[in-house]
């Protein structure tokens, strides 16, 4: 195969994702039709707005995901990341001030991003061990400063972050959407956005083109730890507790919507109507069982299989795209 062949097929890729989101834009109408019509208390705005505000949280993690598997990477940190917020804002809004809470959770999910891309870039070790022991020492760190015990005093009314609503949206659903707005400007009009492409795709190339490379990847970590944060905020907000063995789930729960958005880990193409797309199929999914009251033992195993199904669909069409 020649390298113009190569990149003719690796040109053919934004096609396949593009008919991915397409195609699971369908099929998540598709379900929300069938489970309107089928599943009871399913077709009202209150539990539509249950399903958002439940799923916003995800769905804010699943945007720094994104940026880090479409740059080649992931982060098995998150989870710890937003519990760690969460605690570090319940501590110093109890003794401090809410503001000051606020924005020293952001700053620590930035700082832990960033530690994650320096070890990736300059260290040079792989993704899934960096962001593993980070995920460990973070959670270590934290439950000794808490002696795993939960932080409580947070006043009643930062719960609006979380429970509340500007009219008939949550207000996490409005956080969500404008991180992936946020998100969706930095891959379409920033230079920085494009490069996260480039490296993902090729970054031997990159590096031969004048990119940093390293720039591109601790900074892409690092907003990835900075949304993780946010997320943290905002379940504290739900929960008005600073939990230290809260959010385990969410690492893979990120990357299943991503994945499951037609994203490839392979790291190069994606865009973020996929991850949004994947959040909010997941969710309408896990709440549709549980108003048929299917036991939760089973959930995740039907998740599973939505995910399978899912990328499956989406990996047999990249292939027929490639050996075009």
């Amino acid at each position: 195969m020649t390298s113009t062949d190569a990149g003719r097929r690796r040109l053919a890729l934004p096609a396949g994702v593009s008919w991915s989101n397409y195609a699971l834009l369908a099929i998540f109408v598709g379900l929300v039709v069938v489970f309107c019509l089928t599943v009871p208390h399913f077709a009202t705005w209150a539990n539509f707005a249950n399903v958002l505000q439940r799923n916003s949280i995800i769905g804010i993690v699943a945007c720094g995901m994104l940026l880090m598997i479409i740059l080649g990477g992931f982060d098995l940190s998150v989870g710890a990341v937003g519990a760690a917020s969460s605690v570090v804002a319940a501590a110093l809004i109890v003794h401090v001030s809410m503001p000051f809470g606020i924005v020293a959770a952001l700053l620590l999910g930035l700082v832990v991003g960033l530690v994650n891309g320096f070890f990736i870039a300059k260290i040079g070790i792989n993704p899934f061990v960096t962001t593993l022991a980070t995920q460990v020492l973070v959670t270590g760190i934290m439950f000794v400063g808490t002696a795993a015990q939960p932080v409580y005093g947070v006043p009643e009314s930062f719960t609006w972050l979380g429970l509340g609503r500007i009219g008939p949206v949550p207000v996490p659903t409005l956080i969500f959407a404008a991180i992936a707005i946020l998100t969706w400007a930095i891959l379409r009009f920033t230079t920085f956005g494009h490069h996260i492409y480039i490296v993902g795709g090729n970054k031997l190339a990159a590096r031969l083109a004048g990119i940093n490379v390293d720039r591109v990847t601790i900074l892409t970590y690092g907003l990835g730890g900075l949304f993780a944060g946010v997320a943290g905020v905002v379940l504290l907000g739900q929960t008005n507790i600073g939990q230290p063995a809260s959010a385990g789930d969410w690492p893979l729960t990120a990357i299943a919507a991503v994945v499951v958005g037609g994203v490839p880990l392979s790291g190069g193409v994606g865009k973020v109507g996929g991850a949004v797309l994947g959040t909010l199929l997941l969710g309408v999914i896990a709440n549709a069982l549980n108003l048929l009251g299917v036991s939760p033992f089973w959930q995740p195993a039907v998740t599973g299989a939505v995910i399978l199904v899912a990328v499956g669909i989406d990996s047999y069409q990249r292939r027929r795209l490639e050996r075009r």
